[in-house]
C-alpha cells in the first residue's frame, strides 16, 4: 500500500492544456499570466506534481456505505458500494506521492484492515458532518507537518492519474483546488492551507460547491477549479457509468463495467428485478 516515501511504476500523464474552467480569487485578484490560468502543469513539469501533495482518501466499509442507493436497489448497493472502493483504491495504489486512507468508524477501519491485508497509512475520521470530519483529519495531518492535502471520496470512478495530477499541480499556484461533480456537489478538494470551518456547509445537497467556493472566498484564498466529474449518489448515477468507463482499461473500473453490464436489465427495472 502506499506509504510516506513510496514511489511508484505507473507513469504520468499531462495534459498540457490542463483542465481548469476558471479561476477565482478574492476582490482584486489577477493571476501572474494568462499561461497560469491555462497550462499551469507546464511550470511544474521538471517535477513530479505528486511528490509534495499527500492523497487522503475518505472511505466507508461497502455494508456502511450507500444507504441512497440502498433505498433504490436493495442489497445490490453493497456490491456496487465495494467496487466504487476497488476503484477509489486502484487510484490510491497508482498516486505518485504519499497517500492516507481515512475510514469513517472502527468498523469501517476493521474492513479495509481485511482488505488491505498490511498496515496502510490510517488518519481515523472524527466529527458530526461530513465538513467537521474533513476539518479534523486536515488538523491532524497538518500536525504532522503536511502542507498539501487532497481529499477525494469512493463514489467517483471517474477520477484518474491526470486529474489528480492537475489538482497537485495548481497547489503549487493557488492556496485550494477543487472538483465540481455534474450535480453541483464537488468529488475532489485540495488546499495548502488548512481549510476554514466547514460545518456550515450544505453537504449532500447541490449547494455544496457553490457553499465551498463561498468559503474559499471569504478566507482570501485563490482557488482553481477542475473539469466537472461524476459521482455515483443514485440508480441514475450508476446507469450512467456503463457509458462513462466503456473505454476505461483499469482493472477495478472494468470489473464496474462488467457488473453493470450483467445487471442492465435488473437495474433498469426497478432495482430489485422487478420491471
Amino acid at each position: 500500500m502506499p506509504r510516506s516515501d513510496a514511489h511508484y511504476e505507473t507513469p504520468i500523464r499531462f495534459n498540457i492544456k490542463g483542465c481548469v474552467s476558471r479561476v477565482e480569487g478574492p476582490a482584486g485578484y489577477r493571476p501572474k499570466s494568462n499561461m497560469a490560468m491555462t497550462s499551469p502543469v507546464l511550470n511544474c513539469m521538471a517535477k513530479d506534481p505528486a511528490a509534495d501533495v499527500n492523497l487522503v482518501l475518505f472511505l466507508k466499509a461497502p455494508h456502511n456505505a450507500k444507504r441512497r442507493l440502498a433505498a433504490e436497489i436493495g442489497d445490490l448497493a453493497t456490491a456496487v458500494a465495494k467496487l466504487l472502493c476497488e476503484c477509489a483504491l486502484e487510484d490510491v495504489e497508482d498516486w505518485q506521492g504519499p497517500a492516507w486512507l481515512s475510514p469513517a468508524n472502527p468498523d469501517d477501519a476493521a474492513w479495509l484492515a481485511s482488505r488491505v491485508g498490511r498496515t496502510p497509512q490510517v488518519m481515523p475520521q472524527k466529527g458530526a458532518n461530513l465538513g467537521e470530519r474533513i476539518n479534523h483529519v486536515d488538523a491532524a495531518l497538518r500536525s504532522k507537518g503536511l502542507m498539501k492535502i487532497i481529499f477525494i471520496g469512493a463514489d467517483c470512478p471517474e477520477l484518474d492519474s491526470e486529474y489528480l495530477n492537475e489538482a497537485a499541480a495548481y497547489l503549487d499556484d493557488y492556496d485550494a483546488v477543487v472538483g465540481p461533480s455534474r450535480d453541483g456537489g464537488v468529488v475532489l478538494m485540495g488546499a495548502r492551507r488548512p481549510w476554514p470551518a466547514l460545518r456550515e456547509l450544505r453537504w449532500s445537497t447541490d449547494h455544496l460547491m457553490a457553499d465551498l467556493s463561498s468559503a474559499c472566498e471569504r478566507s482570501g484564498w485563490t482557488t482553481a477549479r477542475l473539469g466537472v466529474r461524476s459521482d455515483v449518489d443514485d440508480l441514475e448515477d450508476l446507469l450512467a457509468l456503463r457509458n462513462e468507463l466503456a473505454n476505461d482499461t483499469r482493472r477495478a473500473r472494468r470489473d464496474l463495467a462488467e457488473w453493470l453490464t450483467a445487471r442492465a436489465d435488473m437495474l433498469q427495472g426497478d432495482g430489485r428485478g422487478n420491471t
